[in-house]
């Protein structure tokens, strides 16, 4: 069997600190000499990246739904077998969602530390940690941990008001040179943010005298399973992906999908004005920010002309969110200034303040389901007639329009690949989805 100390992460919502918490705890056992993996709950690209550079080591999705069971049952087990501890950052409240970080935590009977921003609050941080532990007594909840903390008399005050039995796991201060900045859609991306490095560091070693940096108990979570046997359905392809701050939002289960399926992936960066790779058979062109860098983007020649001579010898061009308005005629930013894009989609799109689209999608296809999410805050006109329409999974509501025009295949949606490996290749082959 393979066992492995794990710690859930969770909180009562957003904002709680779950992140620098994840990650200062995974960089303290790594630079002990450990061996961390982490794993993040949900759809998200940008927490990923910043745990990631804590770890030393690749962070993997892990979701109920769009992941699977199974297949989460695998990464895990493949994890243990290799590390010495194991972490999971949640997703939003602890029992958000469906399914939630408690449906993944109890699946796998993995202890869940609550992290609870204590800023302007006395003994409410009690009752808060009860609920947490008692709304649904099957959740494996290990203890509580207190964020933000104002002076060491607020730290006792918070642990008086810990419910008798409850595990206190310490605190930290509040402190801006250990909370990671933020924007329009979460976390700025590690690459952004210059010291980050120190940020680390120093919420490791804040948290190194707390009770939260022992290590958890031993989690069994069965043997390594061997993945099914995929055909090699994009055999010999070469795939460019675009790859830098404007273009970044990338599952790594999305890219080891394409090698297993026998592509030769390669990289290329429109920010660098790098062209797309010679004899590239299809290009990926991934969600990220491209309106924070679309003066660039526009000045890029090179890189726009390699796009558009690929499209123009009818390669196949994949782009989801921040891809496909790369694709556009124009884009318009939250300031109001609207930058020329590549043009090949027909149609502009414009920020909002506003979250415009959140939450899981399916698409239902030639190939039968993909799963995925959709998370923006621009909206896009185009005259364009969807060639078909995600759907969420729960109400079967209309979701994110999938657009085709030539061999370009573009959408809102972030797809999960693994969820599906012929509707993924078929994408790249330019084929019916």
């Amino acid at each position: 069997m393979s066992a492995c100390p794990a710690l859930f992460i969770s909180a009562p919502a957003s904002g709680q600190g779950k992140t620098t918490i994840t990650a200062g705890l995974a960089r303290l056992h790594a630079r002990q000499g450990r061996r961390v993996r982490v794993f993040k709950t949900g759809p998200d690209f940008l927490d990923p990246m910043i745990l990631a550079r804590a770890s030393g080591a690749p962070v993997e999705s892990l979701d109920l739904w769009m992941v699977g069971e199974d297949a989460c049952r695998r990464l895990l087990a493949d994890a243990a077998r290799e590390a010495d501890l194991i972490l999971i950052e949640g997703v939003m409240g602890l029992y958000d969602g469906t399914p939630s970080s408690a449906d993944l935590a109890t699946a796998f009977g993995v202890p869940v530390a609550a992290v609870i921003s204590a800023k302007a609050m006395a003994q409410t941080f009690g009752a808060i940690a009860f609920g947490l532990a008692h709304f649904r007594p099957q959740v494996p909840f290990h203890g509580v941990f207190a964020n933000r903390v104002g002076s060491e008399r607020h730290a006792r005050m918070l642990e008086e008001a810990v419910p008798q039995g409850m595990r206190w796991l310490g605190h930290i201060a509040s402190a801006n040179k250990i909370e990671l900045p933020e924007r329009h859609l979460g976390l700025h991306t590690a690459g952004e943010i210059g010291d980050l490095d120190a940020r680390l560091e120093r919420a490791a070693d804040a948290l190194a005298s707390t009770p939260l940096a022992a290590l958890p108990p031993p989690v069994e979570f069965g043997e390594p399973q061997t993945p099914p046997v995929l055909p090699r359905l994009l055999d010999g392809m070469r795939i460019a992906i675009a790859r830098d701050a404007a273009f970044s939002f990338i599952y790594p289960a999305n890219v080891r999908l394409l090698e297993t399926l026998g592509a030769r992936v390669c990289y290329f960066s429109p920010l660098a004005d790098e062209p797309v790779p010679a004899a590239s058979d299809a290009l990926y062109l991934p969600g990220g920010y491209p309106e924070l860098h679309a003066a660039t983007l526009a000045r890029h020649t090179r890189s726009a002309e390699a796009i558009r001579a690929h499209a123009a010898a009818a390669k196949p061009i994949y782009a989801e969110c921040g891809g496909m308005l790369y694709l556009l005629e124009a884009l318009t930013d939250s300031a109001g200034a609207t930058t020329p894009m590549l043009g090949l989609v027909p149609g502009q799109a414009a920020l909002q303040t506003r979250l415009s689209a959140l939450g899981m999608q399916q698409l239902n296809g030639v190939h039968g389901a993909m799963t995925g999410h959709t998370f923006h805050y621009s909206r896009i006109s185009t005259p364009l007639a969807p060639a078909m329409s995600a759907a969420h999974p729960q109400s079967g509501a209309p979701g994110e329009a999938v657009y085709r025009i030539g061999s370009i295949v573009a959408t809102y949606m972030h797809g999960y690949w693994p969820s599906n490996p012929a509707f993924a290749a078929a994408l790249f082959h330019g084929d019916a989805i």
